[in-house]
């Protein structure tokens, strides 16, 4: 199954490590630094170019992380995936 996380990207949802509000999560002090690092080496994906609303975590096929920025929020995304707990 793949999940579509908005404009022509998609996902593998086995790869899916989780789903993140940004604006929640981005209050913590660390989930900023892990952010910051993330950009810094070039791990991070803008989806769309309006205003974002969550950060999907990934593993690619290599085991590297990758995030994605969306424009969608977390709880369309989740539904999306069919999976509860999530």
């Amino acid at each position: 199954m793949f999940l579509h996380l908005g404009q022509d990207v998609v996902v593998r949802q086995k790869d899916v490590i989780g789903i993140f509000d940004l604006e929640n999560a981005t209050l913590e002090k660390e989930t900023r630094a892990f952010l910051a690092k993330a950009t810094k080496e070039g791990r991070v994906v803008n989806v769309s170019p309006e205003m974002p609303k969550s950060f999907v975590l990934c593993r690619d096929e290599k085991g590297k992380e990758i995030v994605y920025i969306a424009q969608i929020s977390p709880k369309t995304l989740k539904k999306r995936t069919g999976i509860i707990g999530l």
